[in-house]
């Protein structure tokens, strides 16, 4: 006969457990949650903390004076014109001058080549107190119209420059409207030097931000004219000035790619530049430079990459020096107890 209690199986003993530990809050014993799990931990000895100042030291000082060389040696002309080119009739009234429609607006500078200028010589036009990042502007454009016919109508983010009583403006919003309209022209001796539009943007711009089935439409026809017109025969991926004035600038004084010339001006000649000048920079207090400039392996003119290396190498040298003048006038031996706090007996305290 049975007892009127029941023995527990071994089945019943391990779902009671099994209860227990889900209602147990204690998490799972695991060496990574316990932090017990082998790690590295090194000890930064004094030769091994000089070692790796004075490394980076050695490192970076090379570095710097070979940029501050390579630098060095990139031809550079810069030539401010807003002002210049002026007629003297609206020196003080230069903002009805670049408005008028009367108004010749064609400037000759002459500049000096100072030394050699191997090809290819990069042609940028610079501005400067221009605010391309501006919230209200660098979001007054629509990527999907730029890129699909699909989306002409879509210009919802383009206001006030969006559409015209003829439709949609394509491209629109205000970073297209305000496109670069200045030009230049050289010649060196009466003779003309080309300028070439060839590789001056980014292939990922051109290819895929940039449509080859969308054209200019209804473009600088709103009334109010802010810059360049556009060809409305050629698509937009291969209007390439708009496209480099579409990446905006994230400071106000940028530079942007006009062109380059694909050859060689020696020391002391005189180029001669025909500049129409278009570009209201007056109303906002801006101005306009035109910028020649070769190339190294860093790219254009750029000391502060060099000073930046041999700043950060030369600082790591002293503070090497620093360590081990202290290593070797006042060292102190690695885990002596008598340095710990509770061990110092402050001066004027008796126990």
């Amino acid at each position: 006969m049975s007892s009127g209690g029941t023995n527990g199986t071994p089945e019943t003993s391990s779902a009671a457990a099994a209860a227990a530990n889900r209602r147990s809050k204690k998490p799972k014993y695991s060496r990574f949650t316990q932090q017990e799990l082998p790690a590295c931990k090194p000890i930064l000895t004094p030769p091994w903390v000089i070692t790796a100042f004075v490394s980076v030291g050695i490192i970076f000082i090379p570095i710097g004076l070979a940029s501050l060389f390579a630098s060095e040696h990139v031809v550079e002309i810069i030539d401010r014109y807003d002002k210049d080119c002026v007629p003297s009739n609206y020196t003080n009234n230069a903002l009805a001058y670049i408005q008028s429609t009367q108004t010749n607006k064609t400037c000759t500078r002459h500049l000096i080549i100072p030394e050699r200028m191997k090809s290819p010589i990069y042609v940028y036009y610079q501005l400067e107190n221009f605010y391309q990042n501006h919230r209200r502007y660098i979001k007054n454009r629509n990527d999907y119209q730029l890129r699909s016919r699909a989306y002409e109508f879509d210009v919802d983010d383009c206001d006030p420059e969006a559409k015209t009583e003829r439709g949609p403006i394509v491209p629109c919003g205000l970073i297209a409207w305000s496109l670069f309209n200045d030009t230049y022209r050289f010649s060196l001796q009466n003779e003309v030097i080309q300028v070439s539009k060839q590789d001056i943007v980014w292939k990922s711009d051109q290819n895929h931000k940039f449509g080859s089935n969308v054209y200019p439409k209804n473009f600088q026809s709103s009334g109010l004219i802010g810059g360049a017109r556009l060809n409305q025969s050629i698509p937009l991926s291969k209007q390439v000035d708009l496209i480099v004035w579409m990446r905006t600038a994230a400071l106000p004084t940028f530079r942007k790619l006009y062109g380059k010339i694909e050859v060689e001006l020696e020391a002391n000649q005189n180029l001669t530049v025909l500049i129409q000048n278009n570009y209201n920079t007056y109303s906002f207090a801006g101005k306009k430079k035109l910028v020649l400039s070769t190339t190294s392996w860093i790219g254009g003119k750029n000391d502060f990459l060099g000073i930046a290396y041999l700043a950060v190498g030369g600082l790591c040298l002293f503070v090497a020096i620093s360590f081990v003048l202290l290593y070797l006038l006042k060292p102190r031996p690695l885990e002596d107890p008598s340095y710990l706090s509770w061990n110092i007996n402050p001066a004027g305290l008796s126990n």
